[in-house]
């Protein structure tokens, strides 16, 4: 057993750090290592007696919040405190003496009932738990991720292509760096033990892939072709990255004019947002945020569209401007006032852009075909794209 005070190496540890995403992921301490990842504003610590690799800590680790997240709907420390019996279950049930056994979330649900409000009261009442009955039957088969024994009526398989791109572009509007970083999301209801395979227009664009352990490996790369048993529900069937060697498409541009003059206390700003290579698609849920210079005290700015705001404290301006239409693109023009006999600010202020397109994938990946074997039923099949903006900076 190990005793609670080894904790204080990690408190060290966050109290030096400025940030918290700062604090080094792995902290060796004379007896120990502690591993770390900080999501929802939490630290997960993991504490390890012996060498082990650690990526295979942090990984389970991410399963341990993404668990949470889907047991309690969001996973917050109110929540953790809320649900402190139903944690201590889940996470009995995931590490076995230490070891890593059951990370599925639908093998877990079987264990461990999710909480409902109806379940904690009635436990509440009868002092009993939510500790199912019965072990459950993935836990015995080959496919250790599917229970035995699924039946729906409507029978559907949902996919989503998730594209975030990462982009720094700088004042002439070239592109520096630029990545995307994909997932496929599905939400699979099928009866008794469908086998999918699931095949793409152009596989080689996928650089560095992560799969769900139901993925089979080899045929992947033989073939380019995803073959597996799904697991009931919703699950992440693969991640992947496509790096800037495939020439990384950029779907938004931004013209801008900012000034500020030395002597005079006004400068002057404008930008204004366009599409770019979105196949036709529409740019929505347009955002863009900028942090202005410290000698800025106000800005009198006219949007074409949406709203804007300046703190003047913060020195941060935000601009909601919602949907780009292509024949009358939105802008944002006005004057900027300076704190008189200030010399003007040493560098322009970068341009930070937050969007969605539907039904893209900005990567130009495309699903061909998704067939089913093992079943006698016809499923119904869906595929959705989307791009949305991950880190995207304009320098100006």
């Amino acid at each position: 057993v190990v005793s609670r005070s080894v904790c204080d190496y990690f408190f060290e540890a966050q109290e030096r750090a400025s940030e918290a995403e700062n604090v080094p992921p792995v902290i060796p301490t004379p007896h120990h290592y502690l591993l770390s990842v900080y999501r929802h504003k939490i630290f997960f610590v993991a504490v390890i007696q012996s060498e082990v690799p650690p990526l295979f800590v942090i990984e389970f680790l991410h399963r341990v919040v993404d668990t949470f997240q889907d047991y309690f709907g969001v996973c917050s420390e109110v929540m953790i405190k809320d649900n402190v019996v139903v944690v201590y279950e889940v996470l009995e049930e995931m590490l076995d003496n230490g070891f890593p056994l059951a990370t599925e979330s639908n093998i877990l649900k079987e264990l461990i009932k999710p909480p409902t409000i109806l379940r904690t009261v009635v436990n509440t009442i009868t002092g009993s738990t939510n500790v199912g009955d019965q072990l459950p039957t993935g836990q015995l088969s080959v496919v250790p991720w599917r229970r035995t024994g699924v039946k729906y009526t409507n029978n559907e398989a949902y996919f989503d292509v998730i594209e975030e791109i990462d982009a720094i572009i700088d004042k002439s509007g070239s592109t520096i760096t630029a990545e995307i970083q994909g997932v496929i999301d599905a939400c699979v209801k099928l009866t008794g033990m469908p086998d999918l395979t699931l095949s793409f227009m152009n596989p080689r664009l996928l650089d560095d892939v992560s799969f769900h352990p139901c993925v089979r490996f080899k045929r992947w790369e033989s073939e380019r072709i995803l073959s597996f048993i799904p697991p009931d529900g919703n699950f992440r069937l693969l991640s992947y990255h496509v790096s800037a060697q495939n020439l990384v498409a950029i779907p938004v541009y931004v013209k801008h004019n900012i000034s500020f003059r030395d002597s005079s206390s006004l400068g002057r700003f404008e930008i204004t947002v366009g599409p770019k290579q979105t196949m036709g698609k529409t740019v929505e849920g347009v955002m863009v945020t900028s942090q202005m210079p410290k000698g800025v005290l106000n800005m009198t700015l006219t949007p074409s569209q949406g709203t804007h705001i300046f703190d003047p404290v913060t020195k941060l301006l935000s601009w909601d401007v919602g949907k780009i239409n292509p024949q009358k693109l939105p802008s944002l023009k006005g004057s900027v006032s300076l704190q008189a006999g200030t010399s003007k600010p040493d560098e322009n202020p970068t341009i930070n852009l937050q969007f969605k397109i539907q039904q893209l994938a900005i990567s130009g990946l495309k699903v061909n075909r998704l067939d089913m074997y093992g079943e006698k039923y016809k499923p119904f099949k869906g595929i959705k794209y989307m791009t949305k903006a991950g880190k995207f900076q304009v320098r100006t």
